[in-house]
């Protein structure tokens, strides 16, 4: 169930916001653990049974954990999370290049049957680790009520595409947390900002990145084969930053403070400071629990520079079983190493508006690897981008998607990137006037009423991040 459709805005949010405020205080926890068991049920029942079934492993290992100062059972509770989430999310790539070898090199190919994807695996994976991690070298103490746990593995609104929460942030809030008219009124302000990312701005862009990306590179010109990647750079941040928006609304609405997942990345002067703002909660977890358990930047040079390309290796991987995650992980981390022998310090000589243009080719050619299917792909479209690919005989008809609400998103979108917008509505929003407080609340209205009037007009709403 995606937070931007109908079935949801209009049915499921309702139920769960009009038998939380009925609900005893007890029994808030048990709704939003039975709310957020049924939102995943919505996808695929089966897929159910695998996050009870985690919850009930990690709640278990935990309390295992706790009574022993032995290292075995934290070993064995994080090969078992991460057996499981190889198990789903790795072994049909692992069988179909290995079938690939064993083809090569004229032998019969293995037959298997595909393994689905359970949604959100990636994340409430990561959320288990930590979890155990964190009971292990005592930053948090072992949660006892096993539905408590279980609300912090699967609590709906973070439980598909994130942010990764700490337990050791979220335990208060789980055991008791103050409900506020203002807490909840910013979470709905957030959430329909949030929507209006995802529906507004990145679909826009889905549409016109999808139809480029499927036209084979070798007919794309220049022109058209940088439009579709920009317009996939704007698609995944607003995506993304969209539903961590709607995601943090959601947690506020609820009474939980969930921590922020994005900082205007396309601003970032360097590699390494556009990962300090892009996917934090996904970063700083590679940084805690296994760039600094490697030993970091406290040893050799040479060891730090082994740890940062195992680090983006694995970064990569965990966003898809496909080598194009991989090498888009494997580009970032060169980038980080160039930066950190010495091209830190000619992004700070050439000024903030070059280090910004260089950060932002960097990440756009990425990106072409994240979003094509294969290298090959990638490697043609690259081509294209820089006139490579000969003289395309194929007309791509750009002006047909350029309308005037295209355009006038476009624009919207450009400044949304920056800090602009956000401080220009923050302004507006501490006035005191009566007139302008009133006016803020009719411009929310309306954009949520304009969001659902494009999900009713229109059937296209992909989630990138689904897939993770």
């Amino acid at each position: 169930m995606l937070f931007s459709s109908l079935i949801f805005l209009y049915y499921f949010l309702p139920i769960i916001l009009i038998a939380l405020f009925i609900a005893p205080s007890k029994w808030h926890n048990p709704l939003l653990l039975l709310a957020s068991l049924i939102f995943y049920a919505w996808g695929n029942v089966s897929h159910l049974f695998i996050l009870m079934a985690s919850v009930v492993f990690n709640y278990s290992c935990g309390l295992w954990i706790d009574r022993t100062s032995s290292s075995w059972p934290i070993r064995f509770g994080i090969a078992i999370n991460l057996t499981l989430l190889i198990l789903f999310k790795y072994t049909n790539f692992f069988l179909e290049n290995w079938n690939d070898i064993l083809l090569n090199f004229g032998y019969t190919s293995i037959e298997w049957t595909l393994i689905p994807l359970p949604i959100g695996i990636s994340f409430f994976t990561f959320q288990a680790i930590s979890y155990l991690v964190d009971v292990k070298i005592g930053r948090t103490s072992v949660q006892k009520n096993p539905l408590d746990l279980g609300l912090y593995i699967a609590l709906f609104p973070q439980l598909i595409a994130g942010p990764i929460v700490r337990y050791q942030d979220i335990a208060h809030q789980i055991k008791r947390r103050q409900r506020s008219w203002q807490q909840f009124s910013e979470g709905i302000e957030r959430f329909i900002w949030g929507l209006a990312k995802k529906v507004l701005l990145a679909n826009q862009f889905a549409v016109l990145s999808d139809e480029i990306f499927s036209i084979q590179p070798a007919n794309l010109d220049p022109i058209t084969a940088w439009v579709g990647i920009i317009c996939y750079t704007l698609q995944i941040y607003f995506d993304f930053s969209g539903y961590s928006d709607m995601a943090i609304g959601l947690g506020k609405m609820f009474g939980f403070n969930i921590p922020e997942n994005f900082n205007f990345p396309y601003t970032a002067s360097s590699i390494k400071d556009f990962w300090r703002r892009w996917h934090i909660s996904l970063s700083t977890w590679f940084r805690d629990y296994l760039y600094i358990p490697l030993g970091g930047n406290r040893i050799s040079p040479q060891r730090t520079y082994f740890n940062l390309i195992i680090v983006f290796f694995l970064t990569g991987l965990w966003h898809g079983a496909n080598w194009t995650f991989i090498f888009w992980g494997l580009f970032h981390g060169s980038f980080l190493l160039f930066e950190r022998i010495g091209g830190a310090k000619v992004l700070d000589r050439i000024g903030r508006p070059f280090a910004i243009s260089y950060t932002l080719l960097v990440v756009m050619i990425a990106w072409v690897f994240f979003r094509s299917p294969n290298l090959s792909h990638a490697l043609a479209y690259c081509q294209s981008m820089i006139g490579w690919n000969g003289n395309p005989s194929f007309q791509f008809d750009l002006m047909y998607y350029l309308d005037y609400e295209f355009l006038f998103f476009a624009g919207i979108s450009l400044l949304a990137c920056t800090p602009l917008l956000k401080q220009a509505w923050q302004w507006i929003s501490d006035q005191k006037s009566m007139i302008i407080q009133w006016s803020t609340v009719l411009i929310l209205i309306t954009t949520f009423l304009y969001c659902t009037m494009h999900l009713v007009v229109n059937n296209y709403n992909p989630f990138i991040y689904f897939q993770f």
